[in-house]
């Protein structure tokens, strides 16, 4: 009786460890996808695809990617603002790439509240999705990038002068690789290593979205 006792442990035991393998481990084609064309971005990166004017984007960004971004290990957080949704979409990256090389520039983390990037894309976010704000439906762009500007602390003067910065002209054009993989699956659209497309379906947790990108990152 203890001999079939003990069997039947060792059995349920491979059985949980089994369960638990099988839990943790992601496929191709269910978890993520591998994309043709890849991002230019450097390894053990996460690229979060976003716009203003997505309010998944906005909810994420509130609650997700800081949280799963300060699990991994060594992880390097990468905005791609998308310029082909809404009516301000290209204003919106073009304020936002002038800002995140002002950040880089001066060592600050863009998930920092002291990032200018992540001043101007809040106010943004909680101009539309909270406020309503629709900034004359695309007919005043000024005021919209004044809404960026005045968010972060930049003058219109330094805005237009950074717009000839060879940095945010590069960034900006990296930043048209955006299209095609919003095309797969829409926004937020996250991308390790800048190959591998992660199913937001299929997130059902913190935790599991970390696991997931660090399996990924071994690749």
């Amino acid at each position: 009786m203890k001999s079939l006792l003990t069997k039947t442990t060792k059995i349920l035991a491979a059985v949980a460890l089994l369960g638990a393998v099988s839990a943790n481990a992601f496929t191709e084609g269910k978890d993520y996808m591998v994309l043709e064309k890849p991002l230019s971005v450097e390894k053990g990166t996460l690229t979060k695809v976003f716009s203003y004017a997505c309010p998944f984007c906005y909810k994420y960004d509130k609650s997700v990617t800081p949280k799963v971004v300060e699990k991994v290990s060594g992880l390097k957080y990468v905005p791609y603002h998308l310029k082909t949704k809404a009516e301000y979409g290209e204003a919106a990256s073009k304020v936002l790439a002038v800002l995140v090389v002002k950040d880089q520039e001066k060592g600050v983390n863009l998930l920092d509240d002291n990032s200018m990037f992540k001043k101007a894309k809040f106010a943004y976010y909680k101009a539309y999705h909270d406020k309503k704000e629709r900034w004359n439906d695309g007919k005043n762009p000024e005021a919209f990038i004044k809404a960026g500007l005045d968010a972060a602390g930049m003058s219109m003067d330094e805005y237009n002068k950074e717009l000839e910065n060879p940095k945010v002209i590069e960034l900006l054009k990296k930043w048209d690789e955006s299209y095609e993989v919003a095309k797969i699956q829409g926004v937020p659209a996250f991308v390790v290593d800048g190959k591998y497309l992660i199913y937001t379906s299929t997130i059902t947790s913190v935790d599991g979205f970390a696991k997931l990108i660090e399996e990924l990152l071994k690749k």
